[in-house]
Formats: C-alpha cells, sequence, structure tokens
C-alpha cells in the first residue's frame, strides 16, 4: 500500500465511527434524558421500546473508534486516556448501569420499577455528559512532554468542559425527541414534537457558546477561523464560515418543522447536519492534530505495516456492521405502539 497515507485514512475511520456513534447512540440516550418528562408508564415503556432493537448494536462504533485509536494511534492513546481516566471510567459504568436498568425496568413492578426507570434516565445523561467532559478536556489541551501525559488527574475539568458536557447532554436529548417523532404516535408524539420545538433554539446557543469559548483554547485557534472577540478576518472566516451557517440553519428547520403534523423524518435529519457541521467545525479546529496542539496523526500512528494490516480487517468487517446496522434499522422501521413490549 505504499503511496497511501494510511495515517489519514485512520484518521477518516476512527471520525467516521466516532461520527456514527454520536448520531445513532446520541437519540437513544436522548431517549433516555427524556424519560423523566414522560407523564405515564406507558409512554415510557413505548420510548424503550423505540430503542430496544438498536440501542446496544449502536454501541459498537463506541468500540470501533476506541480500538481504532488505540491499534492505529497508540501514541495519541497513551497521552489522552491518562488524562480523561475518570471521565471515560464514568462513562463506562454510566452505559452498563443504564444497560442493567434499561433490562430490569422491564420486569419490575410498583417502586423497584420507578427506581430502575431513574437510574435508566441517570445513567444516558451520565454517559452523555461524561463524554461531553472528555471532549471539553480534550479541546482544551493535554499537558505533554516529549512522548509523555505530563499533566494532572483533574485537568479535564473545567468551566469549559462543564460547558460542553451541559451542550451535549442538550444535543442527544435533541436527537432523542428527533427520533420519537418518527416512532411514536398520539400524546407521546405531541410531547416529541414539544420537546423538540423546546431543545433548538436551547442546542443553537448552546453550539454558539461552546463556539466562543473554544475561540479562547489557543491563538491556533483563532488564527483557522480568524476570529476574536474584537474583530473578524472575513478572508480568513468565509471560508469555514458554512459550518457554522449550517448547523444554525439545520436547528431553525428543526425549531419550525419538528411541530408541523406530517413531518416525521425531516427534524432527525436535520439535528443529524447540525451535529455534522459541528464535528467540521470540530475537525477545521483542530485537524491535523491527534493531540491538540502537540502530536498530529502522523506523529501518533503506528507503523505503516501495522496500518495497513488492520486496513485490510476493516476493510472487511466495516460493510458488515454497515449491512447489518441497516438491516436492522429496517426491519424494526415504522412506528411504535403501546403493548410493543419490550420482551
Amino acid at each position: 500500500m505504499s503511496g497511501l497515507d494510511l495515517p489519514l485514512i485512520w484518521a477518516v475511520i476512527i471520525g467516521t465511527a466516532v461520527v456514527l456513534y454520536v448520531l445513532l447512540d446520541g437519540f437513544d440516550l436522548g431517549v433516555g434524558i427524556l424519560f423523566p418528562f414522560a407523564r405515564t408508564r406507558a409512554e415510557q415503556d413505548v420510548m424503550t421500546a423505540s430503542i430496544a432493537p438498536v440501542w446496544d448494536g449502536n454501541e459498537t462504533w463506541l468500540v470501533l473508534g476506541g480500538g481504532g485509536l488505540f491499534a492505529a494511534f497508540p501514541l495519541a492513546y497513551a497521552l489522552v486516556m491518562p488524562a480523561m481516566y475518570l471521565p471515560v471510567i464514568l462513562m463506562l459504568l454510566a452505559l452498563i448501569f443504564r444497560g442493567v436498568a434499561f433490562e430490569f425496568r422491564a420486569k419490575a413492578q410498583g417502586r423497584d420499577h420507578r427506581v430502575w426507570s431513574a437510574a435508566f434516565s441517570g445513567g444516558s445523561m451520565l454517559a452523555a455528559a461524561s463524554q461531553g467532559l472528555v471532549l471539553g478536556g480534550f479541546l482544551k489541551g493535554i499537558a505533554v512532554e516529549g512522548r509523555a501525559f505530563a499533566g494532572g488527574t483533574w485537568d479535564w475539568l473545567s468551566p469549559f468542559s462543564l460547558l460542553v458536557a451541559a451542550s451535549l447532554v442538550a444535543g442527544y436529548a435533541l436527537l432523542g425527541a428527533c427520533w420519537l417523532i418518527i416512532k411514536a404516535e398520539g400524546e407521546l408524539l405531541a410531547h416529541a414534537r414539544r420537546w423538540a420545538q423546546a431543545l433548538a433554539p436551547t442546542v443553537a446557543m448552546a453550539m454558539g457558546a461552546v463556539s466562543l469559548a473554544t475561540l479562547s483554547l489557543s491563538p491556533d485557534i483563532v488564527a483557522r477561523w480568524g476570529v476574536t472577540m474584537r474583530a473578524v478576518d472575513w478572508p480568513m472566516f468565509l471560508p469555514v464560515a458554512p459550518a457554522p451557517l449550517i448547523a444554525l440553519l439545520a436547528l431553525l428547520y428543526v425549531w419550525r418543522r419538528s411541530g408541523e403534523e406530517g413531518s416525521l423524518y425531516g427534524p432527525y435529519l436535520a439535528a443529524c447536519v447540525a451535529f455534522l457541521a459541528a464535528f467540521a467545525g470540530l475537525a477545521i479546529s483542530i485537524f491535523p492534530y491527534a493531540v491538540p496542539f502537540s502530536v498530529t496523526i502522523w506523529q501518533a500512528a503506528a507503523a505503516d505495516n501495522a496500518l495497513a494490516l488492520m486496513l485490510v480487517g476493516v476493510a472487511v468487517m466495516l460493510p458488515v456492521i454497515l449491512g447489518y446496522t441497516g438491516y436492522v434499522y429496517w426491519v424494526f422501521r415504522g412506528k411504535v405502539r403501546v403493548g410493543d413490549a419490550y420482551h
């Protein structure tokens, strides 16, 4: 495979896995975050039934992203993980606890059912917030000396990372509401439309706040966007302006259309477009760094022969994963109704 930029190809593969994880597991975490706002047990049962066939399969992309980082960019993995041990452990515990609660609440009655329902919602929110803390801590920067992590245990915790965590919780809740617009009927559908209409402007403001706060993290980011708190370098800003503009227009579409009867798939697809635009903005801010702003993807990559061997495996497995994922979504398409029990 001489002539191929294997580190760049692997960066695209891992980035794609992370994007698919956020778009797919994001909506089922969002359904959990919205759980306390359901008015009856029947509505909660429909909410869980809407994600039951796909929620654990959606986490496949998290495994691919994390495993890919470990295998393809071992130096980045060795630098990022020690910096993020606490939020990563919190995220994994929350995902495990959420999965257990998902199963137990289906059989529990009375007080136990309320406890496991609260556990399912709490685990969903904690998993989403932990992912936001990891992203915020990563963007804030990781202290590196030579080829080793040189920071402290709590470096990831800052007002910026808390802002990112809160924004991601709101973003996942928006994806969840838009998913329920596709899957729900009756009163729950009406609730989901109202939730989406309320969350769309909230997410727009959150994205704006995170974008402005990101500019304060590094002069490198300011130079890439050409924007400071006092001035705009238009020749620098105009080429990258489509990313925030597309995100804003997509969220405006969600706000306007999610309340319209007959609009089912549009709000979810528009919310996905907003997330994709946010990812494009993230790439503009940090590419080609694997660890901002100290280690590039080429410096962090494994040897070319190892990357080439793993690429053969991905070329075989990725179509299989995409195929069975698409098949599951096709088989379980359509509305979920009261009485469509999980087990």
